[in-house]
């Protein structure tokens, strides 16, 4: 008969065949495959924690020392032998912001550009999306005929940035908008169409993703009033993350890759303390608290369909209000049925009816792009 033993990260009882011995410690499958990484170039298993590299390269401290460096523009993971020098800066460059910097595009900006904020609307909860697109070139010609549309008359809500993760696009990224804003005076429309017209996709790419910012003021104006609404955030998505998969159109894997979870704990606090202890995988993380202004969504697919862009924007400001409206025993008492009950806006609505997330009665959905 099988020992029972408990896994000393999630408690679970497990038997003596589906448990691991790391660092002395019994886990499961499970928190084995959440909390620790295989170093890419020596094999060493490690804490993902510890994680020296990024996610797409892990790494132990040893081998980044030896064989690695950081790309001093995008942070990009590199081998020293594939990395370039750029005289004029000082910095060790991954060949793409190299050859970037030598044939510099006139509109679509480095990835680390980041311009002074421009904000539209009545705030404090303002809302910054970055939308990747790809499959029709990172061409400055492109990209300054989908600004236009976003640009016109005056206004100044969005530019393009080069991404290392898009194999033949760039990254369309708002300035600082209120909910209102994006609802009716953004011409997302005119936008995504331009996009689709010049060839680009972004759900079908399988490369893209959709990622919100909101301003950490919208939480409060001292960091005592923001950190409980935080953690409810937090609270929420690991509460409900099997339907927030669904909604997202992401696999397991691609969240695991692109926004990893933190893992489930009782009380929304108790997340929040161990996501501040090492942000786990930096930035790739599902609700990303790295930014010192804003945290960031970044489990949704992208996406050139105008009412799923809407509806996502929708279900991100439908979740700050849960976070900032309940206390932490009204949040943990709330079901999924419950929460898409106080969903009301006709563009949520309809992608939760779409997504089999809202009742069950067969809807007609146009195919994303």
């Amino acid at each position: 008969m099988n020992d029972i033993l408990y896994c000393e990260l999630c408690r679970r009882r497990i038997t003596s065949d589906d448990a691991h011995t790391f660092h002395n410690q019994t886990l499961c499958e499970d928190c084995l495959r959440e909390n620790t990484l295989i170093c890419c170039r020596c094999g060493n298993r490690l804490w993902s924690d510890d994680n020296a590299g990024d996610i797409q390269t892990p790494l132990c401290m040893n081998c980044y020392q030896r064989f690695y460096t950081s790309c001093e523009n995008c942070g990009r993971v590199i081998d020293v032998d594939h990395s370039y020098y750029d005289d004029e800066e000082e910095e060790t460059l991954c060949w793409q912001c190299y050859e970037r910097r030598q044939y510099h595009n006139a509109v679509i900006e480095d990835y680390s550009y980041k311009p002074e904020p421009v904000f539209h609307g009545d705030g404090p909860r303002y809302f910054g999306v970055e939308l990747e697109i790809d499959g029709g070139g990172e061409s400055d010609r492109k990209a300054e005929r989908i600004l236009a549309q976003a640009n016109g008359n005056g206004r100044e809500t969005m530019y393009a940035k080069h991404d290392g993760s898009i194999s033949d696009g760039f990254e369309l990224v708002t300035h600082p908008l209120s909910y209102t804003y994006h609802m009716n005076t953004m011409p997302w429309d005119a936008v995504l169409r331009e996009a689709r017209r010049l060839g680009y996709s972004s759900h079908q790419a399988g490369t893209c993703g959709l990622h919100i910012h909101i301003s950490r003021d919208a939480f409060g104006l001292t960091q005592a009033k923001q950190e409980p609404c935080i953690a409810r955030i937090l609270y929420f998505v690991e509460r409900f993350w099997a339907e927030l998969l669904k909604f997202s159109r992401r696999t397991p894997s691609q969240l695991a890759q692109w926004a990893a979870r933190y893992g489930y704990k009782d009380r929304p606090m108790d997340i929040l303390d161990h996501a501040k202890k090492g942000y786990h995988s930096g930035r790739y993380t599902c609700v990303n608290l790295y930014n010192h202004d804003t945290i960031e969504f970044r489990i949704f697919r992208g996406t050139l369909k105008l009412n799923t862009l809407l509806a996502t924007i929708q279900m991100v400001d439908r979740i700050c209000d849960v976070a900032i409206n309940l206390t932490d025993e009204e949040l943990k008492a709330m079901s999924w049925t419950t929460f898409v009950a106080g969903c009301v806006k006709p563009e949520l609505v309809m992608y939760l009816k779409e997504r089999r997330l809202y009742v069950n009665e067969p809807v007609y959905a146009e195919q994303e792009v």
